[in-house]
């Protein structure tokens, strides 16, 4: 099974959702500042980073996770579903793929965080923004990572996408 974060950036709310899905993160406490500014890839993609795939590893149950900075258009995910579903059906590749918005997730501050760290490369206002919302959203994004999983777990279907609307 392969596992696809996806939102705006890609780097903020999705790395966040790979890191606890990979069980980098701790399940039990809020994060601290230390460890939301290491957390792979997060705050560290560009513009240029958007659209393009970014393994975080394997989870324990064999199963890669990805994500993706889709900007406003949610047709990327649409297309990627689209091509994969025509892959399966062409070439008999039958691996399940989960797509799941984190979107839904992110707090008012994160997204100026990310407005200020990422858009104006004002990082002295936008990283302790960017911490303030990974403190506040935290435990949204662990409990939409543990539905993304249960899903997975349990579906049948070869591909869902997982838009998350009732995380905030």
């Amino acid at each position: 099974m392969i596992y696809i974060y996806n939102d705006y950036a890609g780097t903020h709310s999705t790395a966040l959702a790979a890191a606890y899905h990979l069980k980098k993160l701790p399940l039990d406490r809020e994060l601290t500042k230390e460890e939301i500014l290491n957390t792979d890839y997060f705050n560290k993609l560009t513009k240029d980073d958007f659209g393009k795939f970014f393994f975080h590893g394997i989870d324990e149950d064999g199963n890669s996770v990805y994500t993706i900075g889709r900007k406003r258009n949610k047709l990327v995910v649409q297309a990627l579903v689209n091509f994969i579903t025509l892959l399966q059906e062409k070439h008999s590749h039958h691996e399940k793929i989960i797509f799941s918005n984190t979107s839904p997730t992110v707090p008012f501050a994160m997204t100026m965080g990310g407005f200020f760290s990422r858009g104006l490369h004002i990082d002295f206002i936008g990283v302790p923004l960017l911490v303030l919302g990974a403190k506040q959203c935290c435990h949204d994004i662990l409990r939409l990572v543990e539905f993304t999983k249960q899903i997975g777990q349990s579906t049948e279907k070869k591909v869902v996408v997982l838009e998350n609307q009732n995380f905030k």
